[in-house]
């Protein structure tokens, strides 16, 4: 996935500042205490307390006001990580140039902050860094923002226009709603806002559906009632104007895509070292005995956002050009008896923590499918695509609720769909490790569904 420019920036602040916190005690702490465990704890203290306190999510309609009392937090944070390691690591000893260390850390980086806070703002100003903008109806709200984003040219977002059911005779008109989704698809826009006060729920709906799927931000102008909704938060543009931004996704976070790519390389590495360096040379022999062809099928499936990767397997069949047309059923005549045990206790998985390792699959996700039955359940299932927003995975949380195998009716497909897309808009590390840890259960305790 592609970094945004705000995401960049972030991690190009983060990483001066870990710069300038460790160059500072290299020049002024005492040489017998600097060491690289010394360094190691404080660069990884100032990260994680970074991401609790929300230090570097400074959003281009953020005053001074916000910028100044997350430089008070964050340094609260630091300051007490600071002194903690020599009260857990060195037995509570002093050291002379403790205060004067951390005292030289917090203006230096608090100036630093502060520069770089009005040097983007001066940057916006001369035309870089704006985000495309279009409005989806208006009223005397909506009216207020679009002139707030002509008038403030260091909030960085350029107007190109409004969308209306009402027909309008006004310059910036760029037409009805079956016109809003054609231009969409057309033109590269970064946010759309949507007037709450005059748009149905079907309305907000579909268009948070198809934003979502298009990697755009969604934000709507609230009505009074609309302040508390669970599924969106509070923007405040300027002192009378709010905003409902819908909340992102939890892979929309770049935090959150590191700990899950982090805890792939890791699991998958394990697996790889400790089991498949001495299973797979014996299972390639024992496939290779008992029917010709290769030890490992390969077959094409759809992954993030719906692009194609070939996805690796224990062959457990005999060769077979319908390979990829039909899903495999009870007592499937094409499996061979190694094949009936490798299926039955999930071997034949195991090859997909390569395509973990290489970045196609995760250990955790929605199940990848091959695309002509993926074409057939998109036609059943309204909000299918939905599962293409992340990586498909080795297994997954309809995969140990029980929905795993043939699918024979509808329903079967759907119930996938509904818990594949709850796990995309729940994730957290925690579920990740309760569907691995419900799968290797499963593992041993037998499912009937795996045939």
């Amino acid at each position: 996935m592609k970094l945004s420019f705000f995401k960049k920036i972030q991690a190009f602040f983060l990483i001066i500042d870990v710069l300038i916190i460790n160059t500072v005690i290299f020049i002024v702490f005492e040489k017998q205490h600097q060491n690289l465990f010394f360094y190691s704890y404080i660069s990884l203290f100032w990260v994680i307390s970074a991401i609790i306190s929300t230090y570097y999510k400074v959003y281009r309609f953020t005053n001074f006001f916000k910028v100044f009392k997350l430089i008070l937090i964050q340094f609260l944070f630091f300051t007490l990580g600071f002194f903690a390691f020599f009260g857990i690591f060195k037995e509570g000893e002093v050291v002379n140039t403790q205060f004067w260390t951390l005292f030289i850390i917090s203006i230096t980086l608090s100036i630093n902050k502060t520069a770089f806070f009005f040097l983007l703002k001066k940057y916006r100003q001369l035309g870089k860094n704006y985000k495309k903008v279009v409005f989806f109806e208006r009223d005397s709200t909506s009216k207020k923002m679009m002139h707030l984003f002509k008038k403030k040219q260091n909030l960085g977002y350029f107007l190109v226009g409004f969308f209306s059911n009402k027909t309008s005779n006004q310059t910036n008109y760029l037409g009805n709603e079956e016109d809003l989704y054609l231009f969409l698809k057309k033109q590269q826009i970064d946010e759309v806002y949507a007037t709450l006060s005059i748009l149905k729920k079907e309305q907000i709906k579909k268009l948070n559906k198809f934003t979502s799927i298009n990697n755009i931000t969604l934000k709507l102008i609230p009505s009074a009632q609309e302040f508390y909704s669970k599924a969106s938060k509070t923007e405040f543009y300027n002192d009378t104007l709010k905003v409902l931004s819908v909340k992102k996704l939890p892979f929309d976070h770049l935090e959150s895509r590191f700990l899950k790519r982090l805890f792939d390389i890791v699991f998958s590495l394990f697996i790889i070292i400790f089991l498949l360096s001495w299973l797979l040379p014996i299972l390639w022999v024992l496939i290779k005995i008992e029917s010709k062809g290769p030890a490992i099928f390969k077959q094409e499936r759809e992954g993030l956002r719906g692009a194609k990767f070939v996805c690796y397997k224990f062959r457990s069949m005999e060769i077979s050009k319908k390979a990829n047309e039909n899903h495999t059923i009870k007592n499937d005549a094409r499996i061979t008896r190694m094949g009936k045990f490798i299926r039955r206790t999930s071997i034949d998985e195991l090859p997909q923590f390569f395509n973990v390792l290489l970045g196609n699959m995760s250990v955790v996700g929605p199940r990848p499918h091959i695309e002509n039955l993926a074409v057939s359940y998109q036609k059943d299932v309204d909000n299918y695509i939905e599962r293409h927003l992340v990586k498909p995975g080795i297994t997954g949380l309809a995969q140990v609720s029980g929905y795993r195998g043939e699918i024979r009716k509808k329903a079967d497909i759907k119930n996938r769909i509904r818990l594949d897309i709850f796990y995309i808009e729940n994730w957290s590390f925690f579920l990740d490790l309760k569907i691995v840890i419900k799968t290797v259960l499963n593992l041993f305790k037998g499912d009937e569904n795996a045939y």
